[in-house]
């Protein structure tokens, strides 16, 4: 991320715009949409959790994806140190196996027919190489191990699951990022 709160790739292809109020209504209708509704809970409470990243009541720093300009979905931007406290750890003991500097990445494609087009493993690859080259070592993301769709953008953006946290995070599937990493297997 630059200074002004940015990530940019190269110009006229991919963009990460800070979310804003100006994105509420977009985000609602993303939220309702059934294949968000799949992974995420109901939208009005986490319109809410959105609301409140931009509104500075969460640390979570959300953007949304621009692809030519277009808006094509959501990635934030969340800091584990924040998260390694009582309230988390007691349902997320894995948070306190982190360093306290790590960041997690989360990612949704907002309309259906954008989805299984490479959009999200190229936007998520963008996003961390960029959070990389501030200085971020330890970039993880959860994926639910039933998305298989996600899994696989994960891998294609350099992220392998963390072996000592494998079958111990619920229904989550915790996976790093690697900068070396060749596509996936």
């Amino acid at each position: 991320m630059r200074s002004d709160g940015q990530v940019s790739t190269q110009p006229d292809e991919m963009a990460f715009v800070p979310l804003g109020p100006e994105h509420y209504d977009l985000m609602r209708s993303w939220l309702a949409a059934p294949h968000m509704r799949d992974w995420w809970g109901d939208p009005d409470e986490e319109f809410g959790y959105i609301r409140d990243m931009v509104e500075g009541r969460d640390s979570t720093r959300p953007f949304i994806i621009a692809l030519d300009g277009r808006p094509v979905g959501l990635i934030e931007c969340w800091f584990i140190g924040h998260h390694q406290n009582e309230t988390w750890i007691v349902d997320h003991a894995w948070l306190a196996e982190l360093p306290a500097d790590a960041v997690g990445v989360d990612l949704s494609i907002g309309e259906a027919e954008l989805l299984s087009q490479g959009i999200g493993s190229m936007a998520l690859a963008a996003f961390v190489r960029g959070l990389h080259a501030q200085g971020y070592r330890t970039i993880i993301i959860d994926p639910d191990p039933a998305n298989t769709r996600a899994v696989r953008a994960c891998y294609k953006a350099g992220f392998r699951p963390v072996p000592s946290l494998q079958g111990r995070t619920g229904a989550t599937l915790i996976m790093q990022f690697d900068p070396n990493a060749n596509e996936a297997p």
